[in-house]
Formats: structure tokens, C-alpha cells, sequence
């Protein structure tokens, strides 16, 4: 197991330190437990030997020390909320197992991937000379292929070959108006969700950060439900006319991929049916997710921040936060408070803090704005030196 040691050092910076690698006999709580049996804050992915209610690692400490709270990992939690919508709603699952066909056709043979390469290099050597497309590091690379037109050369060299059914499955439902239309509402989602998930890696993140980061995702993706189906619309018929792909009147009755005629509009079909239910799968996720931003620990927590001018400072919330903390304070020491301007995280006011030299003279929040700080928000860090360690 990899020890990180999470702390504010002398100068009320935070900081992380790979400790060593203890060795347990296996990856049961009892076991884990016994090697780090002094913690101040717990932070795992969602395994059960880890976040049990019962007898999971984060039980075992809390009932000796209860006042090492627990965090489910913010960057799990974003990866289960994504999923869940894949695994719930039919056409999303069929979508991501139409595209791992795909990806395993790619992978399966380093020629495949040879020729991807070079029918890339044909296709945007042109592009480029004509200023249709902007060369860059990370751009025009081999994942934006013709994925029919890639099958179809495999096909005529030899190198793939598709039953009869996989072929009709390959060619009729790349070409749908229903896989465009999800091929652009997931990259939009998953744009929200990547933006989130690269602020959740950063190893300098704190909790009141991740938190507000979390309802600023949510609060795009409800604005996204309300007013993005027009710009998706919009987006798609663009697409499609570009590559000749059929697009369909919003009033008449919608055709599944497969020639069935339904009772339902394709303004039904496109709108109700596939993007406000996505979105609203996936806003319900976000809440299920992570209902623990809400909770008392959290809504202490946010009096700390310094945004506007500490417009979130409460002093009732600092004393109730202090008494979750009880064995590190006593009464005298939760009369005391302090504030600064135009600062920008707690970070920052841990930091200055300490070049004043107020963490002498404001000690409860000085000790509370440590233990807020170092609540490990995602276990990213320790997973870093884990696969390094592996490696």
C-alpha cells in the first residue's frame, strides 16, 4: 500500500509527500486498517472494503476515531456518473458498443493502424495546404478518420473481413441520423464532464474548490437542457449536409434505424425522447453522486472561502464546524474569527495566514482551515504513485 502524507507545512502551504510502501498481507479492511491506524481524513474510490457501511475501512476508523470524515473520491464519482447514463439508456449503450466494434477493428492489427495513419496523412496534407484546417500539436490526428470508408479499403485489401450481418449493422447505422445526433449531444456532454474531471486531477485542489466546481458542471448541464437541443439541431443538419447524410422533417413520424415506422415525431423522437432524457439522466446522476457536497461538513466548510470578499463567512457555521471537530478545540478558542479581502481560495488564505503572522493570533481558524485543507479530495495522487510504483 502507498503512504501519501497530505499537510500544511510552516509556511500554511499545502502539501503532498509519498511516505513509503507498507507492506499488508492482503487487501482487506482489518489489514488496512492496522497500517494506518491515525488518520485525520479519508479519502477512497467506492470499493466496498474501502467505503463500507458496516465493516469497510472508513467504518473501522470511525469507530476509533470519529472524527476522521470520510470523502468518496470527487473523480470516482464523476467516471460513475458518466457511465451510469451509458449503461442506462438503451440508445446511448448502443451508441459506445456500435463505437467498440469500431475501436476493436482498429486495434486489432498494427497494419489497420498502419493504414489509418496514412489515410489520415492523404487526407489532411490537402486540407492543410489549403488553409481548410489549422495544423497544431494534438490536431488532426488518426481519431477523426471516415469510419466506412476505413472498413470498406480493409475490406478491399484483405485485411478485415465482416460477416454479412456485422457489415449491414457497420454501414446502416453509421450512416443514421440518430448515431449523428448522439455523436454530437455525448461530445458535448462529455466535453462538460472532461472539463471537471482535469480540475479534479490537479494535485493542488481542495475541497470547497472541487465542490463549487461540481455545481458549476451541474449548473451548465441544466442550462444545456434548457436552451442547447436548437445549437445540437443546428449542428447535426450541418454535419449531415456536409456528408450527405439524409436529414429528416422534424414533423413527420420518426423511423427507427432499423425501417420501423413509430407513432411519435422525430421532433419527439430527438427532442423528448433522446436529449432531454440524456440530460435529465444525467443531472439526477450528478445529484445522486455527489449529495454529499450538501451536507453539514461541506455547508461548514464553504465559510472559509475568501471568494467576494468572504461574502460566505458565517461565524455560526465556523462554530458548528469546529464542534465536528471537538478534540481540537475548546470552548474559549471558538469565540475567536478573522477576515481578509480579495482572495481567492482558501489556499491563498491559509498562505497568508502565516506570512502575517494572524495564524498566532487567529488559531481556531488557522486549525480549521488545515483540517479543510487537508481532506483529500480525489485519491489521484496516491493512484500516481501506486502505477508508479507498479511500473
Amino acid at each position: 500500500m502507498a503512504i501519501v502524507l497530505r499537510y500544511i507545512d510552516r509556511l500554511g502551504i499545502v502539501k503532498e509527500n509519498f511516505i513509503g510502501v507498507v507492506h499488508v498481507l492482503d487487501s482487506s479492511s482489518l489489514n488496512l486498517k492496522a497500517a494506518i491506524d491515525t488518520v485525520r481524513g479519508q479519502g477512497y474510490d467506492g470499493a466496498s472494503n474501502t467505503s463500507g457501511a458496516f465493516n469497510g475501512l472508513k467504518s473501522l476508523i470511525l469507530n476509533e476515531n470519529n472524527f476522521a470524515h470520510y470523502i468518496h473520491c470527487f473523480a470516482h464519482q464523476l467516471q460513475l456518473v458518466v457511465v451510469a447514463v451509458a449503461k442506462k439508456h438503451d440508445d446511448v449503450d448502443e451508441f459506445f458498443e456500435q463505437l467498440a466494434l469500431v475501436v476493436t477493428v482498429v486495434c486489432g492489427s498494427c497494419k489497420r493502424k498502419d493504414m489509418i495513419r496514412e489515410m489520415q496523412k492523404e487526407r489532411v496534407a490537402p486540407e492543410i495546404g489549403s488553409g481548410e484546417i489549422e495544423p497544431g500539436r494534438g490536431l488532426n490526428e488518426e481519431i477523426s478518420f471516415n469510419v466506412l470508408r476505413y472498413l470498406n479499403m480493409l475490406e478491399r485489401r484483405g485485411l478485415l473481413y465482416l460477416t454479412l450481418i456485422k457489415k449491414r449493422v457497420f454501414f446502416s447505422y453509421f450512416n443514421t441520423l440518430d448515431f449523428m445526433f448522439l455523436l454530437h449531444l455525448m461530445l458535448e456532454i462529455l466535453c462538460l464532464a472532461d472539463t471537471l474531471s482535469k480540475h479534479l486531477q490537479k494535485k493542488d485542489q481542495n475541497i470547497l474548490e472541487a465542490a463549487s466546481l461540481v455545481k458549476g458542471t451541474k449548473k451548465a448541464l441544466l442550462a444545456f437542457r434548457k436552451d442547447g437541443f436548437p445549437q445540437i439541431w443546428t449542428k447535426v443538419c450541418a454535419f449531415c449536409e456536409k456528408h450527405s447524410i439524409g436529414i429528416v422533417d422534424m414533423t413527420e413520424y420518426y423511423v427507427t434505424p432499423r425501417k420501423r415506422r413509430t407513432n411519435m415525431t422525430n421532433q419527439h423522437h430527438f427532442e423528448v425522447v433522446i436529449f432531454n432524457t440524456i440530460l435529465d439522466m444525467q443531472i439526477q446522476e450528478f445529484g445522486d453522486r455527489f449529495s454529499d457536497v450538501g451536507t453539514e461538513l461541506m455547508e461548514n466548510m464553504a465559510a472559509l472561502s475568501p471568494s467576494d470578499s468572504f461574502s460566505s463567512f458565517d461565524k455560526a457555521k465556523l462554530l458548528k464546524l469546529s464542534e465536528i471537530y471537538k478534540n481540537d478545540f475548546d470552548d474559549s478558542e471558538r469565540a475567536q474569527r478573522n477576515g481578509f479581502f480579495n482572495l481567492k481560495g482558501i489556499v491563498d488564505l491559509s498562505r497568508l495566514l502565516v506570512e502575517s503572522g494572524k495564524h498566532l493570533s487567529f488559531p481556531l481558524v488557522y486549525r480549521l482551515l488545515k483540517l479543510a485543507l487537508v481532506l483529500p479530495v480525489t485519491t489521484a495522487t496516491v493512484e500516481l504513485c501506486f502505477s508508479a510504483m507498479k511500473f
